[in-house]
């Protein structure tokens, strides 16, 4: 039975991707920072488009504004700043041809060279122009609201089956025919800001101060999830959290306090030497495992949770045995976040980067190693100076049983350093952390960085040691 396209509104809401980064490593008036720079087809594309809706049986729906200029050189690389100092209006009147440009980049069939328009005119929009062509598994509409200074686009992909016809009468029917009661329930992102008729009346409003790269990516986010009543938004000065879950203030509150107060705990345990002001650390949270798969995809269903540094942003789900559990996989992921953010996301060293956010998962506490079957800890000490040298692969090669090792020595690596190393005579290991995290903006290299904090053999052999008495003490 076909879904009213109208419908396709309660149905799945689908997260909009964050546009992708690539990081620089930039110095100004002596400062170091991460500048992050966008292919902008990427950026235009992900603020053109309104939302996207997903039904069981393989439709999908998604709304654009067109009112900005799509760009001619989507392989340029800008900073979110330039980008929004660079952008362009279409003009609805004359700018058809720019129009069609944005159409082509949106359509999910091939654009049609020229336009046909519904039999009848529909109530309160000015002009609709179809640009499906002979495709009849797609209907692509941009469409000119008489309320609206700019065009809008619609794109409804139909399932095996439908009628193509039918739908696209449903479609002016349901959707083009009830667009302005669309955008009051559904749309808030369009719907008129209150002042707005009052300011046209009294001049243009105060020019305010160009936003700063975190307000604009703290914008991105909000953008991402802006148009569904069932997500939610949690922003606090340094992160922004984009959630799906059922309304628990309770949670929520647990949450939003745990991560500042884990950011502090991150910042205080491994510094980092650049300029961190422009990092907004955004995280997005699905209802449950399900969700989550569909979003992240098969490459990565075997996770609980992930950081994605490409996105820049956190995602994990709810997990069935509750909050609990969440709150931990969301310290640990958040220190990944962290890190990427405090080297300016040059990949460090998986004995660091999973040590310390193992570490970090249970608080810094014991528990996740005194729980565990008595340690055979010759065979952890000399299994050390592998696992230092190790890239990712290596590390996450093998059984779950040398995965299991592999986080283990990470994490016991790291709870040395935090309460074995200080407690050395003559601290030969006080400014590990800080020196590792230096070598590697300096190389760009994990395992140089390796190299670089254990210089000679006779320094890693003090540290093994070392880390062995420590452990063997504390039983």
């Amino acid at each position: 039975m076909l879904i009213l396209a109208a419908s396709l509104f309660f149905a799945h809401p689908t997260p909009l991707d964050m546009p992708r980064a690539e990081a620089y490593l930039v110095r100004a008036d002596g400062v170091r920072r991460l500048e992050d720079r966008f292919n902008t087809l990427d950026l235009w594309t992900s603020r053109a488009v309104l939302g996207r809706w997903e039904d069981d049986d393989g439709r999908a729906f998604m709304v654009a504004k067109l009112d900005v200029l799509a760009p001619a050189f989507s392989e340029t690389a800008v900073t979110r700043v330039a980008y929004a100092a660079s952008t362009a209006t279409i003009d609805a009147k004359k700018d058809l041809d720019l129009l069609g440009d944005a159409i082509r980049l949106l359509s999910p069939v091939d654009k049609a060279d020229e336009p046909t328009r519904p039999h009848q005119p529909i109530r309160g929009l000015r002009d609709v122009l179809y640009f499906q062509g002979t495709n009849t598994s797609a209907i692509v509409c941009a469409f000119w609201p008489e309320k609206s200074p700019a065009w809008y686009l619609a794109t409804w992909e139909l399932a095996l089956g439908d009628d193509f016809d039918s739908s696209r009468e449903t479609f002016e029917k349901d959707f083009l025919g009830k667009w302005d009661e669309i955008v009051e329930t559904e749309l808030p992102s369009e719907r008129a800001q209150p002042g707005e008729k009052a300011a046209r009346r009294t001049g243009p409003p105060k020019k305010r101060p160009p936003a700063d790269e975190r307000e604009l990516l703290r914008a991105d986010a909000h953008h991402s999830v802006t148009n569904y009543a069932s997500w939610h938004v949690t922003d606090a000065d340094e992160f922004t959290i984009l959630d799906h879950l059922p309304p628990s203030g309770a949670f929520m509150s647990a949450l939003t306090n745990d991560l500042k107060r884990m950011r502090t705990a991150y910042a205080e345990t491994v510094p980092s030497p650049l300029d961190g002001s422009n990092v907004l650390c955004v995280a997005r949270l699905f209802s449950d495992r399900n969700e989550y798969l569909d979003a992240v995809g098969d490459d990565l269903k075997w996770s609980a949770a992930y950081w994605c540094p490409s996105r820049r942003e956190l995602v994990a789900y709810l997990p069935a045995d509750g909050g609990g559990e969440l709150l931990k996989t969301i310290r640990h992921e958040a220190f990944h976040q962290y890190l990427s953010y405090a080297t300016a996301m040059i990949a460090a060293s998986p004995w660091f980067n999973e040590g310390y956010a193992q570490y970090f998962e249970d608080a810094a506490s014991r528990d996740w190693e005194l729980g565990a079957v008595e340690l055979d800890y010759e065979k952890f000490a000399d299994a050390i100076p592998a696992v230092l040298q190790m890239d990712y692969g290596q590390f996450y090669d093998g059984t779950d049983l040398q995965r299991r090792f592999n986080y283990r020595l990470a994490w016991s690596i790291a709870y040395f350093i935090e309460n074995g190393a200080p407690k050395i005579r003559f601290q030969p290991f006080k400014d590990l952390k800080r020196d590792y995290i230096a070598a590697l903006l300096e190389t760009h290299d994990m395992r140089q960085a390796t190299a670089a904090v254990f210089a000679d053999k006779a320094r890693l052999e003090l540290f093994v040691n070392e880390w062995k008495k420590f452990w063997k003490n504390l039983r």
